[in-house]
């Protein structure tokens, strides 16, 4: 397999592609706090670029740029300016596919399974502060991916591992030196691993779930408890309905005869996620999402924050006019802390 494969073979030249999406928002936030109203405008662009060499692999580039980026860099006068925000080179083999991912390439579940039409309540601008699982995607990856049709039932694995957890740019350069792995006691660990399996047992149903850990020298001889996390899911369709839940469990870093000492700390959170749609038509979707995360305290008290959206989109050609009304219980796992929030957007996607 390794005498087959040249990382040096001739390549064709490739061909280079934009796509992105920009959007409009007027978001209404109503309650006890973070009451306001905003208007907004974001955009995405991504710059893709794929070719193929002369024995048949395939290679694929791809270059986000985002305005909301926030590198190390930014400062107030570039604030506004569209930085490097998601990088990943890959190349596609029959024994698999391979690639290096720059603040990109996330493979945990934990959201695999909505079925919102829009955006997933807590992903719409809300004040939820909800607490969600670890991912790759936070630091500079490899991944290996195994070959389409290579398992049954369309089983995929995916596996992804982070030289370096202090090497989190998302701008990083050919030449990256990394950032210095210091060892302080905050440190969840010095690497990090992260697999994905995902599987269509029948026609209509999907399964998958992902786990997530840190590994190396953390600068401490022992901690109360490691940091890590996992979540599964299934969806299923059938006609113009879908149908999805999910579940994640996370674990915080417990430092040594520190964080344990104080029975509010959260010794793990647990979310549940289940949603439905309806597609009334090719242009006219309805959906139902409710999301809820349970922070589980040592001293065995908990608080349940709890967030759940009714949204309608309507699609002409690259447009897509969506509303969502939303309700945020117990925000940042504050009891009392609730917030009602309606948004409006329009999407255009080119």
């Amino acid at each position: 397999m390794f005498s087959s494969i040249s990382l040096f073979a001739s390549a064709n030249a490739g061909e280079l592609s934009v796509s992105g999406t920009a959007k409009a928002t007027y978001n209404i936030l109503s309650g006890k706090s973070n009451a306001g109203k905003g208007l907004g405008i974001t955009n995405e662009l991504n710059f893709t670029a794929a070719g193929e060499l002369d024995n048949g692999y395939t290679w694929s580039y791809s270059m986000e740029l985002d305005p909301n980026a926030v590198s190390a860099s930014t400062t107030a006068s570039t604030a506004a300016d569209a930085e490097n925000d998601d990088t990943k080179l890959t190349l596609s083999t029959p024994y698999g596919t391979v690639g290096v991912f720059i603040s990109e390439g996330g493979l945990d579940v934990e959201d695999a399974a909505s079925q919102s039409v829009y955006a997933r309540p807590t992903d719409i601008g809300d004040p939820s502060g909800t607490s969600d699982n670890f991912t790759i995607d936070s630091y500079n990856n490899v991944q290996y991916h195994t070959p389409a049709d290579l398992l049954p039932f369309g089983t995929s694995f995916k596996i992804a591992y982070a030289t370096n957890t202090a090497d989190i740019s998302a701008g990083s350069s050919g030449n990256n030196a990394g950032g210095v792995t210091t060892g302080a006691v905050d440190q969840a660990g010095a690497t990090a691993t992260e697999m994905q399996v995902k599987a269509t047992p029948v026609d209509g149903l999907t399964v998958g779930t992902s786990y997530f850990q840190f590994g190396g020298d953390q600068g401490m001889a022992k901690n109360d408890q490691e940091a890590e996390s996992g979540a599964y899911y299934a969806t299923y369709a059938t006609g113009p309905f879908s149908i999805g839940f999910s579940e994640a469990f996370k674990a915080p870093l417990l430092r040594d005869n520190a964080d344990g000492t104080s029975t509010t700390t959260v010794e793990d959170y647990r979310q549940q996620n289940y949603s439905i749609a309806f597609a009334a038509s090719d242009d006219l979707s309805v959906s139902y999402e409710r999301e809820t995360s349970e922070a589980n305290k040592l001293d065995s008290t908990s608080v349940e924050q709890e967030s759940s959206a009714v949204q309608l989109a309507y699609t002409m050609g690259g447009m897509t006019i969506a509303v969502s009304h939303a309700s945020h219980d117990n925000n940042s796992y504050v009891v009392g802390a609730n917030v009602d929030q309606t948004l409006l957007a329009v999407t255009m996607a080119f």
